[in-house]
């Protein structure tokens, strides 16, 4: 789309303002000063019509990982469809709640450059869309507008934090190690079916697939462990005050990247709408797509954590261990806790105090759940504004207050 930007209308105007002015008074001064404006606003429109064609756009990241708070440096190489092109190119781009950029690229050779700086991003997945070239005159009369479609995504993650040992364990590593061995939970997954042979028992047999062929089908099934740790993160959007929930996903990380670093099997789970779940068996297989989707977490959950400890179908109801990580300790939630924790079924809570966020000076919280679960013997880490996090998940500041 080319046409005259404002200072192009204007600059017209004047030029016909001039020009009715010199024949009304019949200046003849004033028609070189009235076609010369107006000239130059038809040469600029000529010239960006001229200059506007398509143009490719390649976009960088600098190095390959991002962690929130660091500064986005992104490199933007356009290349022209025509030779020689113009000298100069601004390219405008919107990206996502950070809002539109501009950037100036100049000419290296035959490549536009420019590099611009997105200072203290915060953790998230953001998405460059709707990137655009901007053609103007040298006086900047016309402009024209070329939509690129070079749309690019790019991960900020989570500052996670190094944890030699965890609040959970405060009881012993032995005494740890063998209640996870004692209560260590196994089952059988169904491998493949094959035809009934003489001797096999009929416990095995898969009814669904024996209707469907006409014939007796068995079950082969194998032997899959459940996953040692679970750790459900809580987002549902109505407990988050400022930064609570970016607190929440660095504890949630934290104490996964600690269990997978231990070679402990762990599963991750997003209470997000719509809920998602990720598997981690090793620290150099799938950590990564946990860290990514802790890095794209949002707070878009509304359904309440206990109903994902009552699901048979959630993987987090199923594992040796349980790690909760909220910002809402309600009874409900407590009683599912409790409950676990009594079936001799390791159980831990973090919990994020969200006023704290909106308070300039935090005070003790004082909560009859936190008691129950204390009495229970399910171990708690409260997490304030302004705590440090390796001290609150390994329990090294209770401890410390204990014995003072």
């Amino acid at each position: 789309m080319t046409g005259l930007t404002d200072r192009g209308r204007l600059a017209l105007a004047l030029a016909i303002a001039v020009y009715l002015i010199a024949w009304a008074f019949g200046s003849r001064s004033l028609y070189p000063v009235a076609v010369g404006l107006g000239l130059a606003v038809i040469g600029g429109r000529l010239w960006v019509s001229l200059a506007r064609q398509p143009v490719s756009l390649r976009r960088s990241f600098g190095r390959a990982e991002h962690v929130e708070g660091d500064d986005v440096k992104v490199g933007l190489e356009a290349i022209p469809q025509r030779y020689p092109g113009p000298r100069s190119l601004e390219v405008v781009e919107s990206i996502g709640r950070l809002g539109e950029r501009r950037a100036r690229l100049s000419r290296h050779g035959r490549f536009l450059l420019a590099r611009y700086v997105l200072p203290a991003v915060s953790r998230g997945r953001y998405r460059i869309e709707a990137a655009r070239a901007v053609f103007e005159d040298p006086f900047g009369f016309a402009r024209a507008e070329v939509q690129l479609g070079a749309e690019s995504t790019f991960l900020v993650y989570p500052r996670l934090v190094e944890l030699n040992r965890l609040f959970s364990q405060a009881g012993g590593a032995a005494q740890t190690k063998k209640r996870v061995l004692l209560h260590r939970t196994a089952g059988f997954d169904l491998h493949n079916v094959h035809e009934y042979q003489q001797g096999e028992s009929l416990r095995k047999v898969h009814w669904r697939t024996t209707a469907r062929r006409g014939t007796l089908m068995v079950k082969e099934l194998e032997d899959a462990p459940h996953d040692e740790v679970a750790v459900l993160l809580d987002a549902d959007g109505r407990a988050v005050v400022g930064e609570s929930f970016d607190v929440q996903v660095r504890a949630a990380g934290s104490i996964l990247r600690a269990h997978a670093l231990r070679g402990r099997r762990g599963v991750l789970t997003l209470t997000s709408n719509p809920p998602e779940s990720c598997h981690v068996a090793t620290f150099d297989g799938e950590w990564r797509l946990a860290l990514e989707l802790l890095a794209a977490a949002e707070p878009t959950g509304s359904e309440p954590l206990e109903r994902f400890l009552g699901r048979d179908a959630s993987p987090a109801a199923h594992a040796t261990e349980l790690v909760a990580v909220t910002a809402s300790l309600t009874p409900d939630l407590a009683n599912a806790l409790v409950e676990r924790a009594l079936a001799r079924r390791q159980t831990s809570l973090v919990l994020v105090d969200a006023p704290s966020f909106q308070r300039r000076e935090p005070v003790p919280l004082r909560d009859p759940a936190l008691l129950r679960l204390q009495a229970a013997g399910v171990p708690v880490a409260v997490v304030q504004r302004g705590d440090d996090l390796v001290a609150k998940l390994s329990g090294i500041a209770e401890a410390i207050a204990a014995h003072a």
